[in-house]
């Protein structure tokens, strides 16, 4: 009996290819996209979960506005992390790494600039799971001036041999220029790491250079994390931490001063946490939850392609069953059948849809920057999840058709009196609803993801972002010693109009600063706003407004040692409404005493995602860019001329350099993943929809072939039939409009809400996405139309 059900769905299949094809590569599409996005978010959840103490291992969040203990960041001071193991026995291990160093490392020929370095604490390679493929993890870090490579950076210098013991000139970097001595090769960091990095350098390194900054607990350049006992209790470790800090702060803290920490376990890092200054990318919870719905939405729209066509072509089924009825066939044999078409359909499904998703891997490698691989389709728990869900898929687009099919009565069937259910076209019509309504709310979507990533990419940010190349020399001692030489070279080349040395660019690293500044009451106040270390050029090269008193002059040679610059953010943080009133207020910052003598217009120095927060800029005569401004359009030419320029001016230094508005940009990086991967997967969901609804198309013109004979020969034109077949389903669109706005509206809001700046959702972005939908179902179903429309009346009236 089992043969002979297969054989009867092999024989459905074959005999209707078109609602076969139509099943069969509608669930395929559906399963596939379903597994990549499963594939994809399986690796977004995965990140830090390859250490084996990653359950016992905290990173430690600092915070400094007591009116909102939710607003933290994470590079902080030295002493708390040495301070918290010492006082509290539950902490096991601390762990601490500089923030983010670029160093030159040099080995014979070879020389690269490793942008992606950390001074780390011995115990990194104890407590995090990074095994070395040769060197002692215990020691490798230990001594100052020993330095341990991922497997890739060390075939870069040394190729097959051992790098073990060899000395590695490093210039630049946040300790002096000296040599390092190879102690460790470990393997690459995992991809599922919420930082990486190629160069790990000994903290004693770093400490030889600036000892004193380790037992400051203002000064910030620190990621600290803590390996803590068995049996830990979070809730209350951070109760005792007030307590913690007032015996460690009682020197410095006052009524003005807040400081705080709380603590992050690792397994929440990439996806939960908010906090600033993070040391490499973090995920979104919010994109993960989308995609997720959108897979399901995929999912669903095939699961109803296949049950509206099943449920449609159930009279074509009707003879069959009274027969068999008739001849014996019980109800349960029947939904046996049924149920057992579907699943071979399925199953089918699930064969094209594996290929399917094998050779989509590459393209959505590709897409989001993340690996994919074969291995990661053929895990047992994926497999046995994706055949699990084809068999509910199966089950539930089957129920339907199964248990209506096989409650016909055969008298009414072989007497012919047998009339479609209206029920069952209720259902379809239901159906082709909330298919639509899911394609129409992501289609408004689509609109808005793109409206507001238009928006950032096109906003004014407050300053001159355009053909500014960026030259990186890394604090190279004999750059600066020739800093004004250099510049002045630049500014004698045709393709250049001005030139500007800083520490920092607009969307690259800066610190913070501890900054006492006086208040309109004459009090010193202590605050913590970003700096900006620049020369004299800095601000009328990007062209920022200055909009009270002054910017850096040569005219006064004293403001390389007393003069401060601020923006309206930090000029209204200090208590100053107006920005003219805090001209000539006192300051102390970082060793530096002196007055304030300027307030520029706020500028975007930090991506859209974060409100500007309040500057100080300072003027110095070292820093690590080179910014210029390039009056030329010949892009390579202007480029190798630069590069021949900087050979004779610095022949030591490589040349390394990026536009300002592509590095700016590459902070929405992720945003612009999640709008290609958006736009993708909603596409394959509309065109999935459209695929059930050319189908069911397909079978009312075949349904209606004599009612269309007959109102072609009562004088009907081929406009009035397209009209007749269309006005139905263009009626469900426009139903399905109505539903899809309220809940696509406040999905994109709350996605909307990630961004500090962001724009208002438009009233025009859903008439534009019911007019898509509307032409799209059109479009979808005016060939079947047409071409049911032209069919020679006589040949319609004689078939039987």
């Amino acid at each position: 009996m089992f043969r002979n059900y297969i054989k009867i769905a092999w024989r459905n299949i074959i005999k209707n290819k078109v609602y076969s094809l139509i099943n069969i590569g509608g669930l395929a599409i559906g399963l596939s996209c379903f597994l990549l996005i499963t594939i994809y978010i399986t690796k977004e959840v995965s990140y830090d979960s390859y250490h084996e103490k990653g359950d016992k291992i905290y990173r430690v969040a600092h915070h400094s506005n007591p009116d909102d203990e939710t607003a933290a960041w994470i590079w902080g001071n030295a002493p708390v992390g040495p301070a918290l193991k010492s006082d509290f026995p539950e902490v096991v291990e601390k762990v601490q790494f500089s923030g983010r160093s670029a160093i030159l490392l040099k080995y014979g020929d070879n020389a690269f600039q490793e942008n992606d370095c950390f001074y780390a604490d011995a115990s990194a390679l104890q407590v995090f799971s990074w095994p070395l493929i040769s060197g002692d993890p215990i020691t490798a870090l230990e001594a100052p001036y020993s330095i341990v490579l991922t497997e890739t950076t060390a075939k870069k210098y040394f190729g097959n041999q051992d790098p073990l013991g060899k000395i590695i000139e490093g210039v630049g970097g946040r300790a002096n220029d000296g040599n390092y001595t190879v102690t460790g090769v470990m393997k690459d960091v995992p991809e599922n790491s919420h930082f990486s990095f190629d160069v790990l350098m000994s903290m004693g390194s770093f400490y030889q250079s600036r000892p004193e900054i380790f037992d400051m607990w203002g000064y910030v350049d620190f990621y600290t994390y803590l390996l803590v006992a068995n049996n830990f209790d979070q809730k209350a470790f951070e109760s005792k931490i007030p307590g913690f800090l007032g015996k460690h702060l009682e020197v410095v803290a006052n009524d003005e001063y807040y400081y705080n920490i709380s603590l992050e376990p690792l397994k929440d890092i990439y996806l939960y946490s908010k906090a600033d200054r993070q040391p490499g990318l973090v995920g979104s919870l919010s994109n993960i939850y989308i995609f997720a719905i959108i897979g399901l939405f995929i999912l669903v729209i095939a699961c109803i392609n296949f049950m509206n066509l099943s449920t449609a072509r159930s009279l074509e089924r009707a003879k069959e069953v009274g027969v068999r009825k008739v001849i014996g066939a019980k109800r349960n044999g029947l939904i046996y059948q049924f149920f057992g078409e579907s699943l071979v359909l399925v199953f089918l499904s699930s064969i094209v849809g594996l290929l399917l998703v094998f050779l989509a891997l590459p393209w959505m490698a590709n897409l989001t920057g993340i690996a994919f691989y074969a291995k990661d389709v053929l895990q047992l728990p994926l497999l046995l999840f994706f055949f699990g869900t084809a068999l509910i898929t199966a089950l539930f687009s089957g129920s339907y058709p199964a248990l209506i099919l096989s409650g016909f009565k055969p008298i009414n069937i072989l007497r012919g009196t047998y009339r479609k259910s209206p029920q069952g076209a209720n259902l379809r019509k239901g159906l082709v609803i909330f298919q639509f309504s899911l394609s129409i709310a992501l289609i408004a979507s689509t609109i808005i993801v793109y409206d507001q990533l238009g928006f950032m990419f096109s906003k004014d940010m407050g300053f001159d972002k355009e053909q500014q190349l960026v030259l990186d020399f890394n604090w190279d001692q004999q750059v600066i010693a020739n800093m004004e030489t250099i510049k002045n070279e630049f500014r004698a080349m045709p393709s250049v109009s001005s030139v500007s040395m800083s520490r920092t660019v607009p969307g690259s690293h800066f610190p913070a600063a501890g900054t006492m500044v006086e208040l309109a009451s004459g009090e010193m106040k202590n605050f913590g706003p970003y700096i900006y270390e620049v020369d004299n050029d800095f601000i009328p090269h990007y062209n920022i407004e200055v909009v009270a008193g002054r910017a850096f002059s040569r005219d006064f040679p004293t403001d390389s040692v007393s003069a401060l610059i601020v923006n309206e953010a930090a000029a209204k943080n200090f208590g100053y409404t107006d920005p003219s009133d805090i001209v000539g207020k006192k300051f102390d910052q970082w060793g530096r005493q002196g007055t304030i003598i300027g307030v520029v217009k706020d500028f975007n120095y930090l991506s859209l995602h974060e409100e500007i927060a309040p500057l100080t800029l300072r003027q110095v005569s070292y820093g690590q860019y080179f910014s210029l401004k390039l009056s030329s359009n010949d892009y390579y030419r202007t480029i190798s001329e630069i590069r021949q320029k900087w050979a004779a001016l610095a022949p030591h230094r490589p040349f390394l350099y990026n536009f300002l508005n592509t590095s700016f940009n590459e902070q929405y990086k992720a945003e612009v993943r999640f709008r290609k991967l958006f736009t993708i997967f909603s596409f394959l969901a509309i065109s999935i929809a459209c695929l059930g609804l050319f189908g069911l198309v397909t079978y009312s013109a075949m349904q209606r072939t004599k009612e269309i004979g007959i109102r072609k020969v009562l004088g009907a034109q081929v406009t009035n039939i397209i009209a007749l077949m269309s006005k139905d389903f263009i009626r469900l669109v426009g139903l399905s409009l109505l539903i899809a706005v309220p809940f696509s509206w406040y999905a994109m809001d709350q996605w909307l809400n990630d961004f500090a700046y962001r724009i208002h959702i438009q009233w025009w972005v859903f008439v534009l996405a019911g007019i898509l939908a509307l032409l799209i179902t059109f479009f979808t179903i005016s060939f079947q139309a047409v071409k049911a429309a032209l069919v020679n009346p006589v040949k319609s009236l004689r078939n039987e």
